[in-house]
Order: structure tokens, then sequence, then C-alpha cells
């Protein structure tokens, strides 16, 4: 079999720079896709395989960029195995402060999550190896946190994650596999807008004493692009924290 070509969107930086290095380090060939050239350079640059790396300048929240991403992949590497949709923006505040155009800036990804997924699947049709896709969610989808009010980014992200349960579904006769990790609180530049007194507050809550690390989540990441059999799983990957206590909590 040729070597294996993984997809990650947003994997400029962060939890996507990490689930690079992790597929790196697996013998996969590698897709980075994000918006800002300087980042993508100098992802590609740490990395240090850039033979193994391929980076595209694209906005995903434009649904219409998806078969062109894809053909690129495939006339790079020639194939495309696995798909991580992990690009997304993040903010917290009280629900009734966010506008429309904000709901429609997180809705985008979903669009854009929907696209490039649509795409993937006809690749992985034509190759008939089946593959497998991995979508980035949350804990927040499935747990609220009072110190943490998010509804618009969730409410996106929480659409993805139903995709995912329905779609596993539907793709299984086409070994096809499709699941989600879903983060607690991993600190990046999606955070940067937390004060430090609610950092520490959700530093207490957790029940392995850490925040996670993006390696945590690339863990994760790899584990089920080369799980055969599992498909349609929600993977809390937070440190115990939807498992109960006070971090998950509504209080």
């Amino acid at each position: 079999m040729n070597t294996q070509t993984a997809i990650i969107t947003g994997g400029a930086t962060g939890i996507g720079f990490a689930i690079a290095d992790a597929f790196l380090n697996t013998d996969f060939n590698v897709v980075l896709i994000g918006r800002t050239s300087l980042k993508l350079e100098k992802a590609v640059q740490q990395l240090n395989q850039p033979k193994r790396i391929h980076f595209i300048v694209s906005d995903i929240t434009q649904p219409e960029v998806a078969p062109d991403l894809i053909n690129e992949t495939v006339a790079k590497f020639g194939r495309v195995d696995v798909l991580v949709n992990n690009a997304g923006i993040f903010s917290v505040k009280p629900f009734t402060d966010y506008k429309i155009d904000e709901l429609d800036q997180f809705l985008g990804y979903v669009r854009g999550t929907f696209a490039l997924t649509q795409e993937t699947v006809k690749q992985m049709r034509q190759q008939k190896e089946g593959g497998a896709i991995i979508n980035i969610g949350t804990i927040l989808a499935m747990n609220g946190i009072k110190a943490f009010p998010s509804s618009a980014p969730i409410m996106a992200k929480a659409a993805i994650m139903a995709m995912s349960k329905n779609l596993s579904v539907e793709l299984a006769s086409d070994n096809i596999r499709i699941n989600v990790v879903a983060p607690g609180v991993v600190p990046t530049s999606l955070y940067g807008e937390l004060d430090e007194k609610t950092l520490n507050y959700l530093e207490q809550q957790q029940p392995l004493g850490r925040f996670g690390l993006p390696k945590d989540i690339a863990d994760a990441v790899l584990y089920l692009s080369l799980a055969k059999w599992v498909t349609g799983v929600i993977l809390p990957v937070d440190g115990g924290v939807d498992a109960g206590g006070d971090g998950t909590s509504s209080r």
C-alpha cells in the first residue's frame, strides 16, 4: 500500500500542529490547510519533513474551495486516507451578547466541514479502500460550564458532532469511519480572551489535575485514524471532566 495521506484543517498552530506532528511520526504524508501563509510556512519549517508535507492557503468556510483542496492533495500525494476537520474559531460571552453575524461566522465552519467531508468521501470511494474522518468537537456540547458561556460556537460544534454520528452509519458500508474527539480545556490561542481568574477556576476543576495539551488531542486523533473497528464514537479527551464533578455542572 502507498504511504497514506492525512489532511488537517487549521493545521498551522496549536492542536492542528500537534496532530500533524503525530501523523508525520507515523509515516503519513500530511497536507495542512490554513488561512495564513506565514503560519503554514513556519509550521512546515518546524515539522522539518518538507518532502512529506504540503500546505494549502485556503479559507474552508467558503464551501466552493473543497473540490480544489482534494484535487491538489491527490495531485501531490496520490490519495486521501484521513481527514481531520480541526479548523474553527471560539469566543466566550453571554448568550444575549452574541450577534447574528457572529453566529454566521461559526456556522461557516459547519458549511466548510460539510463540503470538505463530502469531497473527501467521494475521493475515498474512488480509492475503494475506506478511510477515516475525525472531527474535532468539544465536551461543551455535552456539558455546559457556567464560567465558560459559549453558546454560539458550541452550537456549530454540536452540529458537526451530530453529523458525525449520522455519517458513521451511512458510510460504514464504504469502510469510511467517522469519529469525533471532544477536547476539554486545552489552552491555545483560541482561549486568548479568557482572563486568568477564569483559567485558574477551570484548572481547579480538572479531575486529573491539569489542562490538556495539544499532544493529548493528537494522540486520540491518531488512535481513531488507525482503529479499524471504531466508528460513530464521540471520545471525550478532557482529563475526566465529562465523567462528572464541578467542572461540568451548570452551577
